[in-house]
């Protein structure tokens, strides 16, 4: 994939040491990138993750971060900046999920997976994007679901916190395009991850008969298209787009 080489590029992930994130990070670092890790509560396993990276001859370095936390974003950037330099690159993979229904679903827990998904997705961005509309240069990925187009019940709070993420992406592409940063995001389907095994088996039989693919996805499915979005070789002609690898639970 030399096409596709991220040589002296240099990306952050948010939630970046789990899930698709952390199959995100480890193929642009395969990639050549230099990468940025940001971790809620898990230094010693995001360490232990950019420790084996880098004894491989990768750099990755790896903060804590809450990405709900205005000020704690802030500092994102400027750390960045500090130990890899100024990114090229940003993944939003930092998210949430959840089962309630919504007679059931308290306020709570909505402002909660708005805060993670969304308002994270937006303050993260904030920090970085400015910096890439003065260099003439930025990918942003967001990581969305498909579920921001096809719905499920007991998931309202997540379905439509990932509708968010795809509107504000599109809108955002409108912004940097013009100034040569691209802002896509990635819609996937049911993976294979923690966030999934906390459902009910209930839920993940349910949604397992329903993939044409007949089977779930594996996060490693999903790294390559994040990598077509923030390649120079396909990804400056991806602007507001969302790709959705996605077993054929949704075909758009």
């Amino acid at each position: 994939m030399e096409s596709f080489s991220l040589k002296g590029r240099t990306a952050f992930v948010t939630g970046g040491n789990t899930g698709i994130g952390r199959a995100i990070v480890r193929l642009f670092v395969a990639q050549g990138a230099k990468v940025g890790i940001s971790h809620i509560r898990d230094a010693a396993g995001a360490q232990a993750f950019a420790d084996e990276l880098n004894a491989s001859g990768a750099q990755v370095a790896v903060t804590e971060c809450d990405v709900t936390d205005a000020n704690a974003v802030a500092r994102l950037n400027p750390w960045a900046c500090e130990h890899l330099g100024p990114v090229d690159i940003l993944v939003n993979a930092a998210g949430i999920s959840g089962e309630t229904s919504f007679v059931d679903l308290s306020i709570e827990e909505w402002d909660r997976m708005m805060a993670v998904n969304l308002r994270g997705t937006f303050l993260v961005t904030k920090q970085f994007f400015a910096d890439m509309i003065a260099r003439k240069y930025g990918r942003v990925i967001n990581i969305a679901s498909q579920l921001a187009y096809k719905g499920t019940y007991d998931m309202s709070h997540y379905c439509a916190s990932k509708a968010g993420v795809v509107g504000f992406t599109r809108a955002l592409s409108h912004e940097g395009a013009p100034h040569g940063v691209t802002v896509n995001a990635i819609a996937p389907g049911p993976v294979e991850t923690a966030m999934l095994a906390s459902f009910t088996d209930d839920w993940r039989a349910m949604k397992f008969a329903q993939l044409p693919a007949g089977r779930f996805g594996e996060a490693d499915e999903i790294a390559p298209t994040a990598l077509l979005l923030a390649s120079d070789t396909g990804g400056a002609y991806f602007i507001g787009q969302t790709l959705s690898p996605n077993g054929g639970d949704v075909m758009l």
